[in-house]
């Protein structure tokens, strides 16, 4: 019986119909910008009734992400470039190459806009879709779209869930990824002075460097829970 009211809700999500105009305001753009994408195969084909065009929210998803690759930068045509690259197979590496978005060992995600909406229910936007993006967290594949971690991604999803708002929790992640970078640094410079300049020592002792991140971090955050409690920390 849960299974079927799960099914049910599932079928409502994805049931909603806009005709072309209905669409294009829900987009926040023109009509006639709606039928020129159509126009440069930016869009798959709506659902034809007669002559009444029915688009669905698959259709407005890829509107918002048109609309925050634009934002960033990117030209129609190069925008027509990543769908071409969906059409022709591309795997996320390719498209990773593609973008400038390296992999390194996180495992990547590939979700369609519907999927990437039901993690981040009522926040994919344009804006935060485009912050994303120059983030790196996101590339898109043509009807598809790649999170670079699914890490990231699980814990991005579950902090909107306990009510953080979506750009708050990628202006934190932008925050995080400074420190990152310095930490990063730090440790690069110690192994390269003190043991080696060779990919192959950074390669071998990185999980070294981890292993201090994470164990300073989870003591500043028990020095943070004591101080808020009026305690002292343990020793």
């Amino acid at each position: 019986m849960a299974k079927d009211e799960t099914e049910a809700k599932t079928e409502a999500k994805t049931a909603r119909e806009y005709r072309t105009e209905e669409l294009a305001e829900a987009a926040g753009i023109p009509v006639r910008t709606l039928r020129f994408y159509r126009e440069r195969k930016l869009l798959p084909p709506p659902r034809r009734e007669g002559r009444i065009a029915w688009y669905d929210d698959h259709h407005l998803a890829r509107l918002h992400t048109i609309a925050a690759l634009l934002e960033r930068g990117h030209t129609l045509g190069g925008i027509a470039e990543l769908t071409a690259a969906f059409e022709s197979g591309r795997d996320a590496n390719q498209l990773g190459e593609l973008l400038g978005i390296g992999w390194s060992e996180e495992t990547p995600v590939r979700l369609t806009p519907e999927a990437l909406a039901d993690y981040f229910e009522g926040e994919v936007t344009p804006e935060n879709l485009a912050a994303s993006l120059d983030l790196g967290y996101l590339a898109v594949d043509g009807d598809a779209i790649v999170h670079v971690s699914r890490r990231l991604l699980d814990v991005s999803s579950a902090l909107v869930r306990e009510g953080v708002p979506l750009a708050a929790v990628l202006e934190t992640g932008r925050r995080v990824r400074e420190h990152a970078d310095a930490m990063a640094l730090l440790f690069t410079e110690l192994i390269s002075t003190h043991i080696s300049t060779s990919q192959d020592a950074l390669t071998r002792l990185r999980p070294l460097a981890k292993s201090v991140v994470e164990a300073e971090l989870t003591m500043a955050m028990d020095r943070l829970l004591a101080s808020a409690a009026g305690q002292e920390p343990s020793s």
